[in-house]
């Protein structure tokens, strides 16, 4: 009787490890085995959004299958994804090219450009049309009250606060070069994302923002820009980067494009944009004038999106869950023997959890085998949901009773008997919820994802964010909420199934 007992509890532990498991790796199975299509990779800002979306429809019309990953953070970020496949194409523009990416203090032919691109394995479609430099910019009625006209005239009010994106603060054409240019000492310089800054300095949190030319909220909210009366920013030439290895058929599509986006155009795409809050819906406003442009059925619906969201999270989530469950409770079983590698173990894991975890995806992105990709993403979450599981199955294994404990013992099992058929299923409440606790964590987490091109829930509210659009963050932050509550409902459903009923009282 005692062995049939011992066994149950053995193949329930069992049961258990296969329900948080196997789901997640069939999720992740699932969108791997997917066709690869071109992907368009976009910056964090609304005109790199509707480029994309230009592009990503300019291959569909093609007739060749084509994703746009939205909002993947800044210059350096988009540029190593290109350089490593993880993105195939992406809208830059020629004075980036040189500043950011060459590192050239002096301004490069649009031919010395390419040639330097080409030796990567990079090549760069002519001009689409347009030049969309860096501005600083202010509310009129404030230029007009302190008599600000230039950018040298800023020299004279230190008091002024400037909010400047973070990709700008750190530019080698951005924000220090342009202070020491211009000799300019503001008492004020913070960080912002580009589109609170537009918020921020309607409500005067701020005085100062840099821009970018060609941006609609400059006429929308009557703002002045700043001559550049020291001639500081080069030409940004907007042109689209890609991989030679693309195949010729969309490459072919992609040089359609050059000479065809004039400012003004360009000006009025970004409106569209703000206006309609739908990237998708902004760009046809290029194909409306397009007459050999094939009808087009108004863009991927909601529904469509939504599911692809969701799907791209639970990927995200299930299988950086598996990862801690395999790794997290054999870590756990470890630190419950206590001694220098169980302090070793928790105190890593203890570690790990502190480390904010967009900062945790920073760390990762520049190492090799990650970059730009799902790996790095799930490899973060897998890191950050480790310290419930390990702590929690250590905990569940410590306090078991030592007269338990002695009469395993006693009964002849061997260690590796006692830890299966009695331990395990003893801690396995405690175990299950850490490993419920870890799957919330990282369903909530996996948002950030986003910000390096992973997709998922954090896809709307990045570009929600970027809007200013309410309805468009909820559109992700409500099934990401929903998704973990149903996770944490399930959880608590494989606690009756699983759980003995004398462990759960």
């Amino acid at each position: 009787m005692n062995r049939i007992r011992k066994t149950g509890k053995q193949e329930t532990f069992r049961r258990l490890l296969l329900f948080s498991c196997v789901p997640a790796f069939l999720i992740f199975l699932s969108g791997s085995l997917a066709a690869k299509p071109v992907v368009i990779g976009s910056k964090k800002f609304t005109e790199s959004y509707v480029l994309g979306e230009i592009a990503k429809r300019s291959l569909i019309e093609a007739g060749i299958s084509a994703e746009h990953r939205q909002g993947m953070g800044g210059t350096i970020i988009l540029w190593e994804a290109l350089r490593s496949g993880q993105i195939d194409a992406y809208p830059e523009y020629t004075g980036t090219i040189t500043q950011e990416i060459l590192k050239r203090g002096a301004e490069l032919t649009f031919e010395q450009i390419a040639n330097e691109l080409g030796k990567a394995g990079i090549g760069m479609t002519e001009q689409l049309g347009f030049n969309n430099t860096y501005a600083l910019v202010m509310l009129r009625s404030r230029a007009e009250k302190l008599g600000l006209r230039t950018v040298s005239d800023l020299k004279n009010h230190p008091e002024l606060k400037f909010g400047l994106t973070h990709e700008f603060l750190d530019r080698q054409d951005g924000w220090r070069p342009l202070a020491q240019h211009y000799q300019l000492n503001p008492q004020n310089v913070i960080g912002i994302d580009h589109a609170l800054g537009y918020g921020a300095l309607g409500k005067g949190s701020i005085d100062v923002k840099d821009a970018y030319s060609t941006d609609a909220k400059i006429s929308e909210n009557d703002l002045v820009v700043l001559e550049d009366d020291r001639q500081f920013f080069p030409q940004y030439k907007a042109v689209f980067l890609f991989r030679y290895a693309l195949p010729t058929p969309a490459i072919e599509a992609l040089r359609k494009l050059e000479g065809t986006i004039d400012e003004a155009k360009m000006t009025r795409l970004n409106a569209g944009a703000e206006r309609t809050k739908n990237y998708a819906r902004a760009a046809t406003l290029y194909f409306d004038s397009n007459t050999t442009s094939t009808a087009w059925t108004g863009g991927e619906s909601f529904p469509h999106k939504l599911a692809r969201w969701t799907a791209r999270h639970l990927e995200l989530a299930g299988f950086s869950l598996l990862l801690s469950v395999l790794i997290g409770i054999p870590l756990g079983i470890w630190a419950s023997r206590g001694g220098a590698i169980g302090h070793v173990i928790l105190g890593f894991a203890g570690i790990v959890q502190t480390v904010p975890s967009l900062a945790l995806l920073a760390l990762l992105v520049p190492l090799p085998f990650f970059g730009i990709s799902v790996r790095t993403a799930i490899t973060a979450l897998f890191l950050y949901g480790l310290l419930p599981i390990v702590r929690n199955t250590a905990t569940g294994l410590q306090d078991i009773p030592r007269t338990l404990r002695e009469s395993a013992i006693a009964l002849g099992l061997s260690p590796a008997a006692r830890l299966w058929q009695i331990h395990l299923p003893m801690a396995s409440r405690s175990i299950l919820a850490g490993i419920k606790t870890s799957a919330v964590i990282n369903v909530g987490t996996a948002t950030l994802a986003a910000l390096i091109g992973a997709g998922g829930l954090g896809e709307p509210i990045l570009s929600g964010l970027n809007l200013n659009d309410h309805a468009t963050i909820l559109q992700g932050a409500i099934p990401a909420a929903v998704l973990a509550l149903l996770v944490q409902s399930l959880f608590d459903l494989l606690d009756r199934v699983l759980i003995p009923k004398g462990l759960r009282l």
